[in-house]
């Protein structure tokens, strides 16, 4: 079994290969844990997409929205299965 460490890396790495297209910054563990059954780690994550534009000419300074998802990740390889959106 990986450890929560091992687990919350496959999470990162996974949201920088889906996202490699965009500018992510301050990107944070939220929540961990560990299913019942102890087969997933559910892995939340949280950054700020600064490729999205947000200044406006009420808010020139623009605004970082946090966006946060949620990763189920093998506990036995550490393969990603799946990514959620998760909302606050």
């Amino acid at each position: 079994m990986i450890d929560v460490k091992q687990a919350v890396a496959s999470a990162e790495q996974s949201l920088q290969d889906l996202y490699a297209d965009r500018t992510l910054s301050d990107i944070a563990l939220e929540e961990v844990e560990l299913s019942d059954d102890e087969r997933y780690w559910l892995i939340t994550l949280g950054f700020a997409d600064l490729s999205r534009d947000t200044t406006s000419v009420v808010n020139p300074f623009g605004s970082r929205r946090r966006i946060y998802k949620s990763f189920k990740v093998d506990a036995a390889t550490g393969k990603v299965l799946a990514m959620k959106i998760r909302e606050v």
